[in-house]
């Protein structure tokens, strides 16, 4: 049997986490292993722990959710996280991304939703709240340079790897860029790597806002 997915939840209000755990625990494919109730404890829990995944809230009263995603991200072989909040600011939302995270959910986010999400993020998929997309493409200022910096940093790629790095910006799953460039999935796994690596990236949701900055999706 595949091992389910490990998941520390990190809120600072124990019935949200009590009612994560109440519904993800029981979902098939996922345990809940572990709380914390602020982001100062995250470090000891993920030792603890070991989680894929880790459900973080943004507004904590010590270190917030940015910070202790920033400080996760720069681990050796750290989970992913996926931030679970209700302020769905735009600068939130590109703060939390560019900190490390895969994923931006809304805590009104519908159970089964939720569940697909943990999945998603496990398998090393970015995935936001509907609308939250939408909005960081349409409102997210670009800082002065942005584009040509983006666009300077995408020049050590080779033709093939900005072709997957357009079709990750457009939300393709890597089964439907296999099928699109006529590849295998073994060869596109192989290519997004690379591109991570030579980028100098943690996922595919910043290889998304970097061609979004470069001009691109």
């Amino acid at each position: 049997m595949t091992r389910p997915v490990r998941v520390l939840i990190v809120d600072d209000d124990p019935m949200v986490r009590a009612g994560l755990t109440m519904m993800l625990d029981g979902a098939e494919g996922i345990a809940v292993v572990g709380e914390a109730a602020d982001g100062d404890e995250v470090p000891a829990a993920a030792d603890a722990h070991a989680p894929d995944v880790v459900l973080m809230d943004l507004r904590m009263p010590r270190t917030d959710g940015i910070t202790a995603t920033r400080r996760l991200r720069g681990r050796a072989d750290p989970p992913e996280v996926a931030v679970l909040t209700t302020f769905d600011t735009d600068e939130n939302i590109l703060r939390a991304l560019r900190a490390g995270a895969a994923g931006f959910l809304l805590k009104d986010t519908p159970p089964e939703q939720l569940v697909q999400a943990v999945h998603r993020v496990a398998s090393g998929e970015p995935i936001l709240s509907p609308g939250v997309t939408r909005r960081l493409m349409d409102r997210a200022v670009v800082q002065a340079g942005a584009y040509e910096r983006a666009r300077a940093a995408l020049d050590v790629l080779t033709p093939r790897e900005r072709e997957v790095v357009v079709a990750v910006a457009r939300g393709r799953a890597n089964a439907e860029i296999a099928a699109e460039l006529f590849v295998s999935l073994a060869t596109v796994k192989a290519h997004v790597s690379t591109v991570l690596d030579k980028l100098g990236l943690d996922n595919r949701t910043q290889i998304a806002l970097l061609a979004h900055d470069a001009g691109l999706a």
